[in-house]
């Protein structure tokens, strides 16, 4: 992100004044390889492909807060394969991993890896590092420092169903693991701050948690991830859950969280009564109904809706309800922009 980029999100999180709402877009590789016209294997397997298509895509839309910005990621196989993972790579489709752990014994077994030699996670340093000068040539920083959450990232270890059934029938192996797993991601994000000063945000994708009850939800979510969000002192600290986020909504302040991008099956209104005045939040158009399978019209419709039902002025990135999806089209983020132009010339 640029410097006057950057300086509309922290004012964005503070609560200020917008004449015109601010445009926002979570993104990663399968948009914008797609758009760039790459295969997406050929996006995280080429430096060159990946920084070229980062490069164009930043300058396509200048007037766009692209988060988390040249982001060095390979879908959900990143942490993952720091604990052993074995990673799969489709020639068609997205990166997967295979699960680790047979069972909740195994969990005692396991050790913390070492983020700056285990897995990928070398690579996306690199990636970043060997990017640096390209990205700063047209005055873009690296701004956040991203990880999944600790559930999300226990889930590919263990397996989803058996990490969820865990949580009543072996909580404490539980606990062990998701302990664990919080400790390598704390040692993750510090280590993206000590390589690039420039950040100034943490960014946690965190869907699992939406899985949760109240109840396990503060057993087993809240604190860590209170933890994870108290890494750094940052002035932006940013939640991804677009699964169920109402839970997860009344405790975002107590998480440390101050930008919230969640589900569009949530109203924005609904979930900035929930979250209270003093988060930002970053939605909430429908991605694949509408920003991928949509039409024009039906960008500037749900675009309309929002702006018509919480004030867009203060505390709200307008967006997609989660990921930017493959068949996006520049059109149409082109009509979210001018939805939000629409809206500042109002009476």
């Amino acid at each position: 992100m640029t410097d006057p980029q950057w300086q509309t999100l922290l004012q964005l999180v503070r609560g200020e004044w917008f004449e015109t709402p601010p445009v926002g877009l979570l993104v990663d590789g399968p948009w914008i390889s797609d758009w760039y016209g790459a295969a997406l294997l050929d996006y995280y397997s080429s430096e060159r492909v990946w920084l070229d298509a980062n490069l164009a895509v930043v300058q396509a839309f200048p007037h766009v807060l692209l988060l988390a910005g040249f982001w060095g990621e390979f879908g959900m196989s990143g942490n993952p394969s720091a604990f052993g993972c074995r990673c799969i790579w489709p020639q068609k489709g997205f990166p997967t991993v295979a699960r680790l752990l047979p069972d909740y014994a195994a969990i005692a077994r396991l050790k913390k890896p070492n983020c700056r030699t285990d897995g990928l996670h070398p690579f996306i340093l690199k990636r970043h590092q060997h990017a640096q000068e390209a990205m700063e040539r047209i005055g873009h920083r690296i701004r956040f420092a991203t990880t999944h959450g600790p559930i999300t990232i226990a889930s590919y270890l263990l397996g989803h169903t058996e990490l969820l059934i865990g949580m009543k029938t072996d909580s404490d192996a539980v606990h062990q693991l998701l302990a664990l797993v919080t400790e390598f991601v704390v040692d993750w994000i510090e280590c993206q701050k000590a390589l690039f000063p420039s950040i100034e945000g943490v960014m946690v994708l965190e869907d699992l948690m939406g899985f949760l009850g109240e109840g396990d939800f503060a057993e087993f979510a809240q604190p860590y991830m209170t933890t994870i969000f108290g890494t750094l002192d940052v002035p932006i600290k940013m939640l991804h859950n677009d699964a169920f986020g109402l839970i997860t909504a009344r405790h975002l302040a107590e998480m440390g969280v101050n930008l919230f991008n969640f589900s569009f099956e949530h109203p924005v209104a609904e979930i900035r009564a929930l979250a209270g005045p003093d988060v930002a939040l970053m939605g909430n158009v429908p991605p694949r109904d509408v920003l991928s399978r949509g039409s024009c019209d039906d960008v500037r419709r749900s675009a309309a809706e929002i702006v018509r039902t919480v004030d867009c002025r203060r505390g709200l990135l307008l967006s997609g309800g989660g990921f930017v999806p493959p068949g996006t089209t520049a059109e149409k983020i082109e009509t979210l922009c001018r939805a939000a132009e629409d809206f500042a010339h109002q009476p």
